[in-house]
């Protein structure tokens, strides 16, 4: 009895540390949008100081702020997509299903913390919300008392672990699409289909390696005993019964309640899909952000069964997707100010930060240096991706001169990507608009997380990165 009373209070004051730091982050960290903004002034404070003039400074900022229209688009759809799919009626009865599998609290975190990291390989928008349903279902289990901050956390690991190692990963998508990647950029790297980088064996191995080390830390550290905090505790309305469909009125309603559109959709679909197999690599099919997104469209369509139902899911998933809509763009004026905002000599500040890069030469110490920066950067600028492309001109044309594989070189920045959204509560906005909590009930157990990630990170890009020969970048023929 005693020895349990002293775990229970191990785990709260743990969790009273944790939970501190994610008070003060809520307390003093400003809003991604508010960051986003603050760093394009930053940027362009760098390029003055660069010796660049005011007006290649704000000619650069107005001409590359739609740089990344269609790219800004997809990513948005990448979320919507996986909002429709993961709340579809059979998607949901799975769901169910899969929530009877665990016997324990703590098996049960680690269970969640698998199924959500399985799912982001496909889809990270995806993985959200299946991960939020899924503990919803888990915990209105009446035999089984689970912590449901600790579920909640399991379920933002599919994010903050191993999302951009996947299919939906930004730079990788980017990295593949000559349409969607800025010129400039295109020049340094050419295209990188995913068979030279989430492909890769070393890629798979990394992932594999790191969801293992998930699953145990969120199965360990999840509360026992009197240490657990139910839904019901934390006030919780864990009701998920859809609403009514209201009946027709008129004959002009009818193809909205059939479900002849969205199958004659489907068989479209699929038939589309099956030609460009034919026709195409699998990689090039694979790698295709725009077909990817037009499986997954039409999958919730299907999914759905009528286009009314399908309109009210991505009504309902159109609100997480406006981050991305408004932060993209200054993104996009960020990388044109590093890029393009010439200064004393003709240099630019991305052209100064690719020479720093160089000088740390090639080998263990520019994947150790690249990854340690982009944790660092992405910890104040939570860009899910968008952010390569302030990266990528000076990473790349470093990683090229230093001989670094390129496409591996992609993999680091996708693996140290993942380790900010373990501290930066901004991915977790539509987890916890489905769980129904607060960041700084998540937050606790996700640092502890990144204390264990941070250092095997390291020691993978590092080791790993030895096993890959330099590839010198395949370049588009000029249209």
């Amino acid at each position: 009895m005693t020895s349990t009373m002293e775990a229970a209070e191990s785990e709260q004051g743990l969790a009273r540390v944790a939970q501190s730091l994610a008070r003060w982050t809520e307390k003093w960290f400003p809003d991604a949008y508010v960051v986003a903004l603050a760093g394009v002034f930053v940027v362009a404070l760098a390029a003055f100081a660069n010796g660049s003039s005011p007006k290649a400074v704000a000619t650069a900022f107005g001409d590359g702020f739609w740089d990344l229209t269609t790219f800004t688009l997809q990513m948005a759809m990448v979320v919507l997509t996986g909002y429709v799919v993961a709340t579809s009626p059979p998607v949901a009865r799975l769901i169910d299903r899969l929530a009877l599998v665990p016997n324990n609290p703590a098996s049960a975190a680690g269970y969640v913390a698998f199924l959500s990291m399985a799912v982001s390989f496909l889809n990270w928008g995806l993985s959200l919300v299946f991960g939020g349903l899924l503990v919803r279902a888990i915990a209105r289990r009446t035999d089984l008392r689970v912590d449901y901050r600790a579920l909640g956390a399991a379920a933002f690991m599919g994010l903050g672990g191993v999302w951009a190692l996947g299919l939906s990963s930004s730079a990788a998508q980017l990295q593949a699409n000559a349409g969607s990647l800025p010129p400039a950029l295109l020049k340094i790297t050419g295209l990188l289909d995913f068979g030279t980088t989430i492909f890769t064996w070393q890629s798979l191995l990394m992932c594999a390696i790191l969801m293992a080390l998930t699953m145990v830390i969120a199965q360990w550290s999840a509360p026992k005993g009197e240490a657990i905090k139910t839904a019901e505790q934390l006030e919780v309305d864990l009701d998920d019964q859809p609403e009514e469909a209201t009946p027709r009125t008129r004959p002009g309603e009818w193809l909205e309640y059939s479900r002849v559109l969205p199958i004659l959709a489907g068989l479209m679909t699929m038939a589309w899909l099956i030609f460009q197999f034919l026709a195409k690599p699998a990689l090039t099919v694979v790698s295709s952000l725009n077909g990817y997104l037009l499986v997954f469209l039409v999958l919730g369509l299907v999914l759905h069964g009528t286009p009314r139902k399908f309109l009210q899911a991505v009504t309902l998933a159109v609100p997480p997707t406006a981050g991305i809509l408004v932060q993209f763009p200054l993104y996009a004026a960020m990388a044109a100010i590093l890029t393009k905002a010439k200064g004393r000599g003709g240099i630019t500040v991305s052209q100064h930060l690719a020479d720093f890069f160089t000088s740390i030469g090639g080998g263990g110490a520019f994947a150790v240096v690249i990854a340690l920066y982009t944790v660092v950067l992405g910890i104040f600028v939570p860009s899910g991706g968008g952010k390569w492309l302030v990266e990528a001109p000076y990473v790349m044309q470093s990683a090229t001169d230093v001989h670094m594989n390129l496409g591996w070189t992609v993999q680091i920045y996708n693996v140290a990507e993942a380790l900010p959204t373990l501290i930066n509560p901004f991915f977790m906005l539509p987890l916890l608009a489905v769980l129904k909590l607060r960041a700084r009930d998540l937050v606790g157990f996700t640092f502890l997380q990144f204390i264990f990630h941070l250092p095997v990170v390291l020691l993978l890009v590092w080791l790993l990165g030895m096993t890959f020969d330099y590839v010198p970048p395949i370049l588009p023929a000029s249209p």
